[in-house]
């Protein structure tokens, strides 16, 4: 068997009765983008269409290696989680909500809350005109915040566990971005 990956993959399509084209992320465990194909149109099945928008294989963040182990085996529980954060905010005049997601290494969710204020889109992405969706315990406009193994499939959850292991001086992974059909993968 290959080795197991995990794929960050922007999806994009058009739902019936819709008039742009819809986006959601979908994180997947794989040897490959290819074999996670079933699972993504079983992911968003109403989408005709779907496609990818972007994509990257998570394998450093933040200095640490992200390893995928079956649940099965022993691994640290002491250790960080990685987390998926959507940051959602608004420049004044510009007819759409802009969003800003990042993923984090970090203890709990209060410290990925934390790292999100920090960011630049945070920090200059608001007036005080616009209407924002305020998280009600941190204060702080977050659309989304998720632990990444939240995120999995149901099967991917029980077969699977994601381990951090701190290396420092390597670099994050590319980002792919373009159209790129499910069929061409």
């Amino acid at each position: 068997m290959s080795e197991l990956k995990l794929f960050m993959i922007l999806l994009g399509c058009k739902p019936p009765g819709r008039h742009v084209e819809q986006h959601d992320f979908f994180f997947g465990i794989a040897s490959s983008l290819k074999d996670l194909v079933p699972e993504i149109e079983a992911f968003w099945p109403e989408a005709p269409s779907i496609h990818l928008d972007g994509w990257r294989e998570v394998t450093v963040v933040e200095d640490h290696e992200i390893n995928i182990r079956l649940k099965s085996e022993n691994i640290s529980q002491e250790s960080p989680k990685l987390f998926f954060i959507n940051l959602g905010g608004y420049t004044k005049n510009k007819f759409e909500e802009q969003h800003y997601v990042l993923l984090t290494v970090k203890d709990n969710k209060a410290d990925a809350f934390n790292t999100a204020k920090q960011t630049l889109f945070f920090k200059n992405n608001h007036f005080e005109a616009a209407s924002t969706h305020i998280d009600d315990k941190y204060g702080i406009d977050v659309d989304d915040l998720y632990e990444i193994e939240e995120l999995l499939t149901s099967s991917q959850k029980d077969t699977y566990q994601i381990e951090l292991l701190h290396s420092s001086g390597q670099e994050e992974d590319p980002v792919y971005l373009g159209y790129f059909k499910l069929s061409s993968l």
